[in-house]
């Protein structure tokens, strides 16, 4: 079943079981006040009985009996199907008029109810016939018990009517509101089905494209094109990120493996040549496989730390112990390079996080510092501080040759390298990888650099409680 056809048949059946309870409270609300109606017209028909009937017999003329008499049964002729009964003191029937045949006689406990309670109804009314008593005070023929029973034939053609026009007047409503839960269904769905058009127009190969966004306050519809339009924007950058990634790794990877192919052919050529030349061929070898190494394990870790934080085991880390280990492997990578750790009194707080990824972040900046300062009169300084935010900060402050803004702006790019430091050894994966790492553990990385001014990396972690 379609969206639109299921929205419109449960609109439908709402409005319809709402129109169905209305319609029930209308017929049973006016049913009820019919009765209550009926019966007090039944009440008031029974007083006038009992006012004819003693007027009649205080009446010593024959003839004034008789015309009372003759009231009564014309009274009694003008409502289908009434009868009225009149009872003195003893309980005797002493008068009895109306349309329907003699019935079964009244109860003489019913009629010791009324004269207790004044009136009570005999026979709630059933197929709109009703029985009433009312107890009429006569000075001179004593307590009287009047009794009045009918039908409702004209509550009975109200009902009927009422049923018939609320039959009628469902179904109509029913009909049209099938046809226009339709209708709104198919306008409400119309940017749905818009959007489903524009999604099948998207291809891994063209991501530019966006869905269209209607004007005005937007609705569920808006916030959803607007989501799936971010959703694009960040495959977009991770599709362009890639082919980037992909397209300068190859480009790395190239030059060593290029470099290796050229010096094994040179020494695998007929012409004898000197120890001192495979000596040199085989050092050249070795350092551009060195150089391969060394990138295809950044380009592992870049892999791993953009990987899913989930599958990346975390524990409780010491970044003060961390700092003293990259600093003494950095020594035997920089024999020359000074180095100055600097750490607060107090033992610097854990951090939650993956060992060996942290340790692979502050040795990249370390030895970035180390490489790019090379040559300067003052130290590189790593200072290890907690903030009053509950974070954790490292500052690596170098003296080298800094960078220029434009740089600066493009130092998270994989494989990118300033024009200052191009002719010095590297790959340009370190500062991207060890952003990667900090982004992996709720961490921010931020450079600060001036040319000829040396460099300054922050690198902030979240502090365990």
């Amino acid at each position: 079943m379609s969206i639109r056809l299921r929205l419109a048949a449960q609109f439908g059946a709402i409005l319809v079981i709402t129109l169905v309870l209305f319609a029930l409270a209308i017929y049973f609300v006016t049913q009820r006040a019919r009765r209550e109606e009926f019966t007090q017209s039944l009440f008031r028909r029974a007083l006038v009985v009992g006012h004819a009937y003693a007027d009649g017999q205080a009446r010593a003329d024959s003839s004034h009996q008789a015309s009372y008499r003759l009231y009564l049964r014309q009274l009694y002729r003008t409502l289908p199907a009434e009868e009225g009964r009149v009872y003195d003191p003893s309980g005797q029937l002493v008068f009895r008029e109306g349309q329907r045949p003699p019935t079964q006689p009244i109860p003489a406990a019913w009629l010791a109810e009324v004269r207790q309670l004044g009136r009570a109804v005999l026979e709630p009314e059933a197929h709109y016939h009703e029985t009433v008593g009312l107890l009429y005070q006569d000075v001179r023929l004593g307590p009287l018990v009047v009794v009045a029973a009918s039908v409702d034939e004209e509550g009975r053609s109200q009902l009927a009517g009422l049923r018939q026009v609320l039959i009628v007047g469902l179904v109509a409503a029913a009909a049209v509101m099938s046809v226009g839960g339709w209708l709104l269904a198919g306008q409400a769905l119309h940017p749905l089905r818009r959007m489903v058009g524009e999604v099948d127009g998207i291809t891994a190969t063209d991501l530019s494209r966006r869905l269209t966004q209607a004007t005005g306050p937007a609705d569920e519809l808006g916030h959803l094109a607007q989501r799936f339009n971010r959703l694009l924007d960040r495959l977009e950058s991770a599709f362009a990120g890639q082919r980037t990634f992909v397209r300068d790794a190859s480009h790395e990877l190239r030059t060593p493996l290029t470099a290796l192919i050229g010096e094994l052919e040179v020494a695998l050529l007929p012409t004898e040549r000197p120890t001192a030349d495979y000596r040199r061929t085989l050092q050249s070898t070795l350092d551009a496989a060195r150089q391969l190494n060394g990138l295809t394990n950044g380009l592992l870790q870049i892999a791993r730390a953009s990987g899913d934080p989930s599958q990346v085991p975390m524990t409780q880390v010491q970044v003060d112990e961390l700092l003293l280990q990259a600093h003494e492997q950095l020594l035997r990578r920089y024999p020359t390079c000074r180095v100055d750790v600097e750490l607060s009194d107090e033992p610097a707080p854990a951090v939650r996080g993956n060992e060996a990824l942290l340790l692979a972040a502050i040795l990249n900046v370390l030895d970035n510092a180390c490489k790019y300062s090379a040559g300067a009169a003052r130290p590189v300084l790593a200072s290890l501080l907690p903030t009053d935010k509950g974070r954790l900060r490292l500052l690596v402050q170098d003296y080298g040759p800094g960078l220029s803004p434009a740089d600066l702006e493009q130092v998270f790019v994989p494989f990118f390298r300033a024009a200052a430091v191009r002719a010095l050894p590297g790959h340009g994966i370190g500062l991207p990888l060890t952003a990667q790492i900090m982004a992996l553990h709720g961490g921010l990385v931020r450079v600060v650099s001036e040319p000829d001014r040396g460099t300054e990396v922050w690198l902030e972690w979240p502090a365990m409680g």
